[in-house]
C-alpha cells in the first residue's frame, strides 16, 4: 500500500504574496491571543497544568497547521476532550495520560495511512449530537467546583461519585469566588453587544478580553480567591524539558480504550472543523492528510509534557473570519502563544481561576446543540432514542460506551428499516391461464413468478419463506424477477442457494431473470449460476415463461400433465 503524505501547506506555497502573508500573520495574532485563556481553561478542566495546555496548543497547533490537509485548521487542546481527559488522570495519572495520548496519536496516524479519514463520515448524526451535548454537560458539571470555590480535594471523574462531592461540599461556597465568576459570566455573554457599543473592546475576543480584566483586577485588589499562582506555582518562563512519558507495562492494557476514545474524538471534532471550515474559503480538505497530523500531533506534544489536541472549530472559525487563508496563519498562531509564554508568564500568576472556569462554562454551553432537543418530537422514535441513549450514556457512563451503544442502535435500526424496504411480490401473469400446459385441471398454476425489492442481506433472509409455504400447493417451476434487486449480500445468496435446493428436493425449477449487475456478478463468482443452470438464468420475465414451458412436463392427450 503506498501511503500518501502531501500537507496542504505544499499546495499554497506556489503565488504566496506578501499580502495574503500580511493577511495570516494578523489571523494568526487574534486567533493567538484567542486560544491563550482557552488553552489554560481546558487544561486545568481536564486536572493538568496551564503550562501543559498552552505547549499543547504551541506544539500540536504548529504540527496541525504545518502538516494537515486543511488550509486553515487550528489545531490544539479542545473542551470535548475534558471529561476523558480528566478521567484519566484521576484514575492513571498523568503519565499515563501521556502515554494514552501518544497511542491515540499513532492510531490516527495509522486511520490516515489506511485511508480511513471518508469512513469517519459514516457516524450518524444522532450519535454526533448526543456525545456533543452530553460533553458539554459533563464540562459544565466540573466547573462548579472552581465556579462556586467549593473546598473538594480531588473531584471524582465518574457522575455519581462527582454529584456526590459537589452535594456534600456545598457548605463550603466562597463568596468571593462566586462574585468573580458571576461577573466574569456576564461580561462574557455581554460581550458582543459590548463590542458594537466600543469598537476598540471588539478587537479583543471576548475570552482574551474579561481574562485581562479580571487579571490586573486581581493583581491590583489582591481578590481572596484562588489563581494560577496559588495553585500551579504560575507558568514557567521557558522552554519544556523534553521528556519521554514513564510506561507503565501494568497499566498499558488498560489505556487501550481510551487511547481509542481520544483517537475517535480527535478524528471527529477535526474533520467535522475542516468540513465547516471548507463551507467557508470554499476549498476541499484531505481527511487522510488531516488523520495523519493529528496523529502526529499527539505524538509530538506528549514529549513536551502537552496532551491530547485536535482541530478546534471556534478557533478555526475565527481564523477564517480574521482573514486566514494558509496553514501560515496557524503556524503564526503557535509562534504567538510561544511569544506569550517567554515573555508574558509572569503575569499569569495573578489570572484567577473562578474567570477560566466562567471561560469553560460559556464554552460547555455554546458547543452544546440544544436545538435538537426541542425539536426531537418532529422526528422518529428510532432517531430520538439513538440520541437520548446517547446522550444520557455519555452524561452518566462513559463516552466509548456511548459511541459504542449509539452505533450498534443505529445499526440495528438501519437493519430494521432495510429489511422493512425488502419484499416479495408475487406476479399475477394472468396470461398464464390462456398457454395450455400451464395450470393443473383444478386450475392451480404450474408456474409462479415473484419479483424482489429492495435488497436481500442478512436482516431480510427470512422473506424467502414465504416462497416455501407448506400449506400452499408448490407449483413446479417458480421464477424470480430481480430487476427491482438492488444488493445482494452472502447471506442472501446463501438464501437463494436454500430455496433452491428444496425446490429442487419437491421437484421444482428454479428461474432467475432481470438481474441486476451486482447481484449478477455475486450468483457468478460463487458458482450459483452453474447449480441453478445457466439456461435457467434469463434476461426478462418472457424468456423465463417461455424456459418455464420448455420445463414443465409435456401433457398427456387428456391435456392433464
Amino acid at each position: 500500500m503506498k501511503i500518501s503524505f502531501h500537507p496542504k501547506l505544499l499546495d499554497t506555497l506556489p503565488g504566496y504574496d506578501k499580502g495574503q502573508f500580511g493577511r495570516d500573520v494578523s489571523a494568526g495574532l487574534t486567533v493567538g491571543v484567542l486560544a491563550l485563556p482557552l488553552a489554560m481553561a481546558f487544561a486545568i478542566a481536564s486536572g493538568m497544568t496551564p503550562t501543559a495546555g498552552i505547549w499543547t496548543a504551541i506544539v500540536a497547533g504548529f504540527l496541525i497547521s504545518a502538516l494537515g490537509g486543511s488550509r486553515v485548521q487550528v489545531g490544539g487542546p479542545t473542551g470535548a476532550f475534558i471529561p476523558i481527559i480528566y478521567g484519566i488522570v484521576v484514575e492513571y495519572g498523568v503519565q499515563s495520560l501521556l502515554v494514552a495520548t501518544m497511542l491515540a496519536g499513532a492510531i490516527l496516524v495509522a486511520m490516515g495511512a489506511f485511508r480511513l479519514g471518508n469512513l469517519i463520515r459514516f457516524i450518524p448524526k444522532t450519535v454526533v449530537i448526543g456525545f456533543t451535548n452530553g460533553i458539554a454537560v459533563v464540562i459544565f458539571l466540573a466547573q462548579i467546583k472552581d465556579f462556586l470555590g467549593l473546598r473538594i480535594e480531588h473531584l471524582p471523574g465518574e457522575f455519581f461519585g462527582k454529584m456526590k462531592a459537589l452535594v456534600t461540599h456545598l457548605d463550603t461556597i466562597d463568596p468571593p469566588t462566586v462574585a468573580l465568576s458571576v461577573a466574569s459570566l456576564v461580561v462574557l455573554l455581554s460581550w458582543n453587544r459590548l463590542a458594537r457599543r466600543f469598537p476598540a473592546v471588539g478587537r479583543l475576543p471576548g475570552p482574551l478580553g474579561v481574562l485581562v480584566v479580571a487579571t490586573v483586577a486581581n493583581a491590583a485588589f489582591q481578590f481572596p480567591v484562588e489563581t494560577i499562582g496559588s495553585r500551579f506555582n504560575g507558568i514557567p518562563q521557558q522552554l519544556p524539558d523534553f521528556a519521554l512519558p514513564r510506561l507503565s507495562l501494568e497499566t498499558l492494557g488498560k489505556l487501550i480504550s481510551p487511547a481509542l476514545t481520544i483517537a475517535l474524538l480527535g478524528a471527529i471534532e477535526s474533520l467535522l472543523s475542516a468540513r465547516v471550515a471548507d463551507t467557508a474559503i470554499e476549498d476541499r480538505h484531505d481527511p487522510n492528510q488531516e488523520l495523519i497530523a493529528q496523529g502526529i500531533a499527539n505524538l509530538v506534544a506528549p514529549l513536551f509534557g502537552g496532551f491530547a489536541a485536535t482541530g478546534a472549530i471556534a478557533r478555526t472559525a475565527t481564523n477564517v473570519r480574521t482573514g486566514g487563508r494558509t496553514p501560515i496563519a496557524g503556524i503564526a498562531h503557535a509562534i504567538v502563544l510561544l511569544a506569550v509564554v517567554l515573555v508574558l508568564a509572569p503575569f499569569a500568576t495573578h489570572i484567577p481561576l473562578a474567570t477560566l472556569s466562567a471561560i469553560v462554562v460559556v464554552v460547555a454551553v455554546n458547543m452544546g446543540e440544544w436545538h435538537e432537543f426541542r425539536g426531537l418530537g418532529r422526528f422518529a422514535l428510532t432517531y430520538r432514542t439513538i440520541l437520548l441513549t446517547t446522550f444520557f450514556v455519555t452524561v452518566l457512563f462513559d463516552l466509548t460506551l456511548a459511541v459504542e451503544l449509539g452505533m450498534v442502535l443505529s445499526a440495528l435500526f438501519f437493519i430494521y428499516r432495510m429489511s422493512n424496504l425488502t419484499r416479495i411480490e408475487r406476479l399475477p401473469l394472468a396470461e398464464l391461464a390462456m398457454l395450455p400446459g400451464f395450470l393443473h385441471p383444478d386450475g392451480s398454476p404450474r408456474v409462479m413468478a415473484y419479483s424482489i425489492y429492495g435488497t436481500l442481506f442478512f436482516g431480510a433472509i427470512n422473506k424467502l419463506e414465504t416462497l416455501l409455504d407448506p400449506a400452499q400447493r408448490h407449483p413446479e417451476v417458480v421464477i424470480l424477477e430481480l430487476n427491482h434487486l438492488v444488493n445482494l449480500d452472502t447471506t442472501g445468496l446463501e438464501g437463494l442457494e436454500s430455496l433452491c435446493k428444496t425446490l429442487h428436493k419437491r421437484g421444482c425449477a428454479l428461474i432467475l431473470c432481470n438481474l441486476n449487475p451486482q447481484p449478477e456478478s455475486l450468483i457468478g463468482r460463487s458458482g450459483f449460476a452453474d447449480e441453478v443452470g445457466t439456461n435457467n438464468i434469463c434476461g426478462d420475465i418472457y424468456s423465463a415463461l417461455a424456459r418455464a414451458r420448455d420445463l414443465l412436463p409435456k401433457p398427456d392427450h387428456d391435456g392433464t400433465p
